[in-house]
């Protein structure tokens, strides 16, 4: 061929076709001796022993397969690398020159008289080896007929508890209406987060209810994690918000309700982180009382803005503190509305909900382990400051204050211990079904924080009767 591209000449197209074309006949001998001495004979000549050597006792070669010539050495080509392995040499005095065949230690036995066998089938490739099966519990490793590792069963976990299986549908089944002009507003149906910082790990979901998603509602639920510094100067915030029911924009006001008071603590978090540490409880209850106040105040007066009612525009608010400080374990929950937050200790649930007194501010020091100190070193009495605080600048008004108490609570986790923190869609149920408690307390009483998928696995567990929206929040004292 012409590696050029130019155009082949006559000669080069013959060449080509007597190397290549089908038609042409074989350039070799057509015509060779096939008996056993003759094949003997080429095999020795090949290695060096003369025609006329012996063949007696020599094992049987098989012949090649029907309708091939057999290959001849040509004088100028090598001797094959590999000499065909002979059999053991025949008794009586050596030819000259002939070549000592290496011995074998268990010679093979010479064929009968008679006709060469006929070439057996190649052998077939062995099975690709397979992964050894999970050993049972006497030791013995059964067969199987996967080829990955067996797998150890999921953990159990259950859709419902109670008397019955409730009325929806465990899935999700219509999605809320949308809006092409305000498709950022668009609430999903399921948010899931968590971190490690210092001794806690935190986990936290927020779920449609199964009214919600059978009716195509948005979740009123809101959930923020925010992390404010770093170091061991950080301060996490999980903040948690439920709209009011059955009004049009109950999503967006929790969602803004989460938005201010994350901007309040975050503002603020250096100063917080220091309270925190000294176990200044009054500076904190009266500083979270009143970015509380300022940032329901501001929803309100968005409300107003809006041309809404405020009632309606309103919306219930749990926050949680965490200090990212291993050194600090105190845990700081304040906020205002329905929910729940609880204690799992000792495989116990504790409700430490803090009780809403008639002078309108709650949260007395945890009785036992874990309590604040009455007095701090500073001479920060823990008992003063219950009423609303006056605003922080005389040229900024004083915000209105919210409808529902304050709740405010400050307590030293112990080591194992879990706190839990909720909206009233999963606190109701867990007042209201023994079932329930007793099954996250299973599930939660491990000193390890389970993964964000198996948290949001067990938050799912549902009870006939309650189909609110779920929103919670566990941390997991290391």
């Amino acid at each position: 061929m012409n590696q050029q591209g130019g155009r082949p000449t006559r000669h080069e197209d013959d060449w080509w076709k007597q190397l290549y074309d089908d038609s042409t006949a074989d350039t070799g001998p057509t015509a060779a001796a096939d008996s056993l001495d003759d094949r003997f004979a080429s095999a020795a000549g090949a290695v060096g022993a003369p025609p006329g050597a012996s063949t007696e006792g020599a094992a049987p070669q098989p012949p090649p397969p029907e309708g091939t010539v057999p290959a001849q050495r040509a004088p100028w080509e090598p001797p094959p690398a590999t000499p065909p392995a002979p059999a053991a040499p025949p008794p009586g005095p050596k030819p000259p020159g002939a070549a000592e065949p290496p011995r074998e230690e268990n010679p093979a036995t010479p064929a009968p008289a008679g006709p060469p066998p006929r070439p057996s089938a190649p052998p077939k490739p062995p099975a690709p080896p397979t992964a050894p099966a999970a050993e049972t519990t006497d030791g013995a490793r059964p067969a199987t007929r996967l080829d990955v590792p067996a797998l150890p069963p999921p953990p159990a976990g259950v859709d419902y508890v109670g008397s019955g299986p409730p009325t929806y549908d465990p899935e999700p089944t219509a999605l809320p209406a949308s809006d092409p002009e305000e498709l950022d507003e668009l609430v999903a149906d399921t948010v899931l987060d968590g971190a490690r910082y210092g001794a806690c790990t935190l986990r936290a979901a927020s779920v449609r209810g199964d009214s919600a998603r059978f009716r195509g509602e948005p979740r009123r639920d809101s959930l923020l994690t925010a992390r404010f510094g770093s170091g061991e100067q950080a301060l996490v915030l999980v903040a948690m918000a439920t709209g009011a029911r059955a009004t049009p924009g109950a999503h967006r006001a929790a969602a803004e309700a989460c938005r201010w008071i994350g901007h309040g603590v975050g503002r603020s978090h250096a100063r917080l982180v220091e309270d925190l540490r000294a176990g200044r409880r009054g500076d904190l209850k009266s500083g979270l009382h009143r970015l509380t106040d300022r940032s329901l105040g501001k929803l309100r007066a968005g409300a107003t803005e809006q041309g809404i009612d405020p009632e309606e525009y309103a919306a219930t608010l749990r926050c949680l503190l965490l200090p990212a400080d291993p050194g600090c374990r105190t845990r700081v929950f304040f906020g205002v509305g329905g929910g729940g937050l609880f204690r799992l200790r000792g495989g116990e649930w504790q409700d430490i909900e803090p009780d809403v007194p008639a002078t309108g501010t709650a949260g007395e020091p945890v009785v036992g382990f874990g309590s604040l100190p009455a007095e701090t070193p500073e001479g920060d009495r823990l008992t003063m400051d219950l009423g609303i605080p006056t605003p922080p600048s005389p040229f900024e008004p004083a915000p209105q204050p919210p409808r529902e108490p304050f709740r405010f609570r400050a307590s030293v986790a112990r080591p194992g211990d879990a706190l839990l923190m909720c909206t009233a869609g999963l606190a109701d149920p867990l007042r209201g079904e023994p079932a329930l408690c007793a099954y996250l307390a299973r599930r939660w009483s491990d000193r390890t924080a389970p993964g964000l998928a198996a948290f949001l696995a067990d938050t799912q567990v549902r009870v006939k009767g309650y189909a609110d929206d779920r929103t919670v929040a566990a941390v997991w004292e290391a």
